[in-house]
């Protein structure tokens, strides 16, 4: 895929901060960030959700049940429904992958629809799977699951799982398993232009990245 340019990779990234010392002066600068690169949106802690000044054209996203994905499905849609009352455009969820350990996807399926009911379309939905610390067979199902839940996208990582981030295998297998019918984000680990057009290469139709500035500067010209 050696077309694809600087802009349209810029569409599809998420410019990412979600350091848990990130102050409103580090979203204002996210956001004139954003709009200087032509990235698709932000995404950012629920917390710092109000008052962001977004330039025109970009989204705005956030997280729940984020980083562990330790919450109940009952507080997992609470939060998803404050954050999208407080103007966040799209939401990525993290599931609890020791439910789908533990065989019981089932619930996993059904805790991705009690947040997807409170992100309904044209609001977006995404499912962090946290791909590192999954087998084949579990990256297969929690797919399935976000499929059968209403999911928008399936995405690898949260960046903050000691598994580590997006890898090219987890980002093909998640695309061959969702087969177009839903999105597919990768994130983590992803600093580099090569990097990024590998994962795109790969299937992935969004990228979570906090460097986007570096990938896209290493863009060919």
């Amino acid at each position: 895929m050696t077309d694809l340019t600087r802009a349209a990779v810029a569409q599809m990234i998420d410019h990412t901060l979600l350091k848990t010392d990130a102050t409103p002066q580090d979203v204002a600068a996210l956001a004139a960030e954003a709009g200087q690169l032509g990235t698709f949106s932000i995404c950012i802690s629920p917390n710092m959700l109000t008052g962001v000044e977004l330039p025109e054209g970009v989204k705005l996203a956030t997280v729940c049940g984020f980083p562990s994905g330790k919450h109940t499905a009952a507080m997992k849609a609470a939060e998803a429904r404050e954050a999208v009352a407080n103007g966040a455009d799209e939401v990525d969820m993290v599931i609890d992958i020791a439910l789908l350990k533990a065989g019981n996807r089932d619930a996993v399926r059904d805790e991705i629809a009690a947040v997807k009911t409170e992100v309904p379309s044209p609001k977006v939905l995404k499912v962090i799977i946290e791909s590192g610390a999954l087998s084949d067979d579990e990256i297969v199902a929690a797919c399935e699951a976000a499929e059968q839940a209403g999911a928008d996208y399936v995405k690898t990582s949260t960046g903050f799982h000691a598994s580590g981030g997006a890898t090219v295998h987890a980002v093909e297998l998640m695309a061959r398993t969702v087969g177009g019918r839903l999105g597919v984000k990768a994130s983590g680990g992803i600093r580099d232009w090569e990097s990024a057009v590998a994962m795109i290469e790969a299937g992935a139709t969004r990228l979570g990245v906090s460097a986007s500035q570096a990938i896209l500067q290493g863009a060919p010209a």
